[in-house]
């Protein structure tokens, strides 16, 4: 279903199943965040209310009207996409992940990302022909596409952004700023930023 961006305390209510004195409860006591409009009405954002319902483990009611953002994680090492899937989940995303080219095109039209992490140099695969066929496809053109690679050349930077990478990154990165660099591409506006409580690595070897 269809849900506008800014919620009534009414339409916040009906979402959570709940009658308006505990959503005015959780407003008052500053568990959920909400702005007042010039005639003294609060309005909820639904950003707000989705993480509200998460982080108290009402997930059932978050899948159902706050779909998360999904992200596929194309990279031949297990350890790479298990660290990654971990951290991307625990801030909110929804994850896939594909060890080949084969996977990756199957989970594309299965999963239906949002954006994909997409590591240029795997066994059997050629990261910058995955992200031509992206592009390429009607259907597939709107997914949002970060490079990951542990072979930092200007030459690989400059094809894979050529070929539609949305973003570059080198293998190791700074999780931080890889993870801001995926909300702006997602449109999360900056307050709903989370950060990562701590900081993310793995083993990486070249790819």
């Amino acid at each position: 279903m269809t849900m506008q961006e800014i919620l009534t305390i009414p339409q916040a209510a009906k979402y959570c199943a709940v009658n308006r004195m505990s959503m005015w409860r959780w407003i008052k006591s500053g568990y959920l965040p909400a702005s007042v409009t010039p005639g003294g009405h609060h309005r909820i954002n639904v950003e707000d209310l989705s993480a509200f319902l998460r982080e108290r483990g009402m997930y059932p009611l978050a899948r159902k009207h706050f779909p998360r953002k999904r992200i596929l994680i194309v990279d031949d090492d297990r350890q790479v996409r298990q660290v990654l899937a971990k951290t991307l989940t625990g801030q909110g995303f929804e994850t896939e992940s594909a060890a080949d080219g084969f996977e990756a095109g199957f989970k594309v039209v299965q999963f239906k990302p949002d954006l994909m992490i997409l590591d240029l140099i795997m066994p059997g695969i050629d990261g910058f022909a995955v992200c031509r066929s992206v592009r390429e496809n009607p259907a597939t053109a709107h997914i949002k596409i970060l490079a990951f690679t542990g072979y930092s050349t200007v030459e690989n930077r400059e094809r894979i952004l050529k070929a539609g990478a949305d973003a570059f990154f080198v293998k190791p990165t700074d999780w931080t700023t890889m993870l801001d660099s995926i909300k702006k591409l997602l449109n999360i506006p900056a307050e709903q930023r989370q950060k990562p409580t701590r900081p993310v690595s793995a083993p990486v070897r070249h790819g």
